[in-house]
């Protein structure tokens, strides 16, 4: 019985001694190489909202939450031109393709955004995701006014400006799409010619 309790403490030691975060990155650093766009550095370099949402992966302080919100929201960059849309059927183009960022696509390759994987957007595409949102009739029933422009173009560029921990990409934050493919997505969603506000 003394050898069990002195096993059992002796392992509530080394537990208490291991730190596991260290751990993981020298097992990440061991074992995983970055290939192509998939790079080690993307994975081990957090920003304020990666380490936020790793240290609270559920649910976030609502003060914590607000403040990385408000930060992210900060860094949206909007338009050069102060023009929001493009062209609708690139961005349904976008919206459909999935490729981007893997350790199998070429470094510097067009992204796509892979947006029928979260979401409803138009009635003709039979096969979509229900993470998010049904966007479809998004123009339609929201308009185009000023602030509609913003705040769609500020969600789909940094989607934590609006919800810490989104599972949504920051796909301008994070370089994923480009002024011009954002702009074409925001013509999907806003356009009226587009088959989402139909």
């Amino acid at each position: 019985m003394i050898a069990t309790v002195a096993t059992i403490a002796g392992c509530a030691t080394v537990a208490a001694d291991t730190d596991y975060g260290k751990e993981t990155i020298a097992m990440l650093k061991a074992d995983f190489k970055s290939k192509g766009p998939a790079t080690m550095e993307r994975m081990l370099n957090q920003d304020e909202a990666q380490q936020l949402c790793s240290e609270y992966p559920s649910d976030a302080p609502k003060d914590k939450a607000a403040a990385l919100e408000a930060s992210q929201l900060k860094q949206v960059k909007y338009p050069a031109d102060g023009k929001y849309l493009g062209d609708w059927k690139e961005g349904e183009k976008i919206a459909q393709n999935g490729r981007g960022m893997q350790s199998s696509d070429a470094v510097g390759s067009v992204n796509g955004g892979n947006c029928y994987a979260c979401h409803q957007i138009s009635k003709a595409e039979i096969s979509f995701g229900n993470i998010g949102p049904s966007l479809y009739q998004y123009g339609k029933i929201r308009g185009q006014s000023e602030d509609m422009l913003k705040y769609t173009w500020a969600k789909i560029y940094n989607a934590q400006a609006f919800t810490a921990c989104s599972n949504m990409p920051r796909f301008g934050h994070n370089g994923i799409l480009q002024e011009k493919q954002i702009k074409d997505v925001m013509a999907l969603l806003l356009d009226p010619a587009s088959p989402v506000n139909k």
